[in-house]
């Protein structure tokens, strides 16, 4: 992916990769951690670096929804979206809703060429919820 991504493969870059891959909708400081838990010592720098650099190829996706810190996604490409829990800040992705990408269709484009919709829907996941708590 790396080098399809004309990205030269090194160390740091392959275990970012896989820490977002195994751990989607992970913080920066998440994957610092578990970058270090397999690398050893990693700078902060260097990790950001990484994943700016990742992102800005197209093998990450960066989202900050509203009142939360950066997280990053290896699920790249499909204008999916997330949910997000009010109380624990829990995501998980929700597909584009079926059929001819609706979601793609504002109802006023302003002229712009639309090519990707973020939504965000909020709740209260079910280890939160009233229900599981009791």
């Amino acid at each position: 992916m790396l080098r399809g991504s004309a990205l030269r493969v090194t160390r740091p870059r392959i275990a970012v990769l896989e820490v977002v891959h195994d751990h989607p909708h992970a913080d920066t400081d998440s994957i610092i951690g578990l970058v270090r838990a397999h690398l050893g010592p990693v700078s902060h720098q260097t990790v950001y670096d990484v994943l700016k650099a990742l992102t800005s190829v197209g093998l990450l996706r960066r989202i900050e929804p509203p009142g939360s810190v950066a997280r990053y996604e290896a699920r790249v490409g499909d204008n999916h979206h997330h949910v997000v829990c009010r109380s624990c800040g829990a995501i998980a992705d929700v597909d584009c809703a079926v059929g001819a990408a609706p979601c793609l269709a504002p109802s006023e484009a302003h002229g712009f060429v639309i090519d990707e919709a973020e939504v965000i829907y909020w709740g209260i996941c079910p280890n939160c919820s009233p229900a599981h708590c009791s």
